[in-house]
């Protein structure tokens, strides 16, 4: 198998992590596995392995001649069989196809908010499904989705897998007492709602015993992040409250980190969640998307609802007073993700709907 993962980007997002995690994985599965990032390079570039053939497209423009026609010279130079296209990356690869009619494109729908889109938004997508042999999906939902609206029958629900990666440098010091540090893993954007974090993080006083919050993400310098810093220092937090942008160390970063929160108002298959969990640390998370299928209520974890300062307040509070629950629930957590979740199940499942798209 002649395999190549498309993303838009490798700024550390969900979708492009997994783009990174399937071409590594595959590395050592396959004959060939690439990657190929269309307009931009970023912190992920770093954590790529070195069986991965990778070129960067340089895309200036949504029609682009010249990239089109560079990643056609890498497909027909590396035999490629397969795209295997991420999120909004399936508008290069169908233009590709039309030059290469026997490549197969398989698309992979991580976006969690689809399900709330109508065909109208999604018009464009829906009319080139026709060129997909297959589609992968990280939730139940979005396989209803394309189930009702695709061009394409073959529709596979696939979840994430998370693998912990040491190949960057440890180089991010945690501010903050040790064992009393909350991280938060996401882009500071929406629909990652970490303001409401931050409120419950106020309304318990955590400041006041000693807790302290960690913002791991990539910061847009928008207004939502300014509402964010506004709130920070309007509540002379601080000392208490961090932001530290995007950064590679990840795994360094994690085994700092005491309880792992997720806020999001919507999810497609977060794979923050299962980080947290091969980082043995409690979890506590919004009930969206598919994170309820990994966050069991008081048995893998503890669920919110993501409008509910009150609620997440109140779960928060539940793990920080009990250590020995935070034990439970870590290892609880630890224990269902390494047999449900873990690169080997995820890769053969993959490698399976590989070759029935042939």
């Amino acid at each position: 198998m002649r395999i190549v993962q498309i993303i838009d980007s490798l700024d550390a997002g969900g979708a492009e992590r997994m783009a990174v995690n399937y071409a590594n994985a595959l590395a050592k599965k396959i004959e060939f596995s690439g990657l190929v990032t269309t307009r931009k390079e970023g912190a992920l570039k770093q954590q790529l392995g070195v069986g991965v053939k990778y070129l960067f497209l340089q895309k200036k423009r949504q029609i682009d001649i010249a990239a089109i026609f560079r990643l056609r010279k890498y497909i027909a130079k590396n035999k490629i069989e397969i795209i295997h296209a991420h999120s909004s990356s399936f508008f290069i690869a169908v233009l590709v196809k039309l030059t290469l009619p026997k490549i197969r494109i398989i698309w992979h729908d991580h976006y969690g908010n689809r399900t709330n889109q109508s065909y109208k938004e999604n018009r464009v997508l829906i009319f080139l499904s026709v060129f997909f042999s297959s589609i992968l999906v990280v939730n139940l939902q979005l396989e209803e989705w394309s189930k009702k609206y695709m061009k394409c029958s073959q529709i596979f629900f696939i979840p994430n897998f998370a693998s912990i990666n040491n190949i960057s440098n440890p180089i991010t010091a945690l501010n903050g007492v040790e064992g009393k540090r909350i991280v938060f893993l996401a882009n500071l954007k929406r629909p990652k709602n970490h303001i409401l974090i931050l409120k419950a993080f106020l309304s318990l006083n955590l400041n006041e015993l000693g807790w302290s919050l960690h913002l791991i993400g990539k910061d847009y310098y928008d207004n939502y992040s300014n509402v964010l810093k506004d709130f920070i220092e309007s509540n002379s937090l601080k000392d208490h409250i961090f932001l530290y942008g995007e950064k590679n160390d990840i795994s360094h970063i994690l085994s700092q980190a005491n309880i792992g929160v997720l806020a999001s108002t919507d999810e497609g298959f977060p794979v923050t969640l299962l980080e947290y969990a091969l980082h043995s640390l409690p979890v506590v998370s919004t009930n969206v998307g598919y994170c309820s299928s990994v966050i069991k209520n008081e048995v893998t974890g503890l669920l919110f609802n993501p409008s509910s300062v009150n609620e997440a307040a109140e779960k928060l509070n539940k793990m920080i007073e009990n250590i020995r629950f935070r034990q439970q629930m870590s290892e609880s957590l630890e224990r269902f993700v390494i047999e449900n979740y873990s690169e080997d199940v995820v890769i053969n499942k993959l490698v399976s709907i590989y070759q029935f798209s042939y």
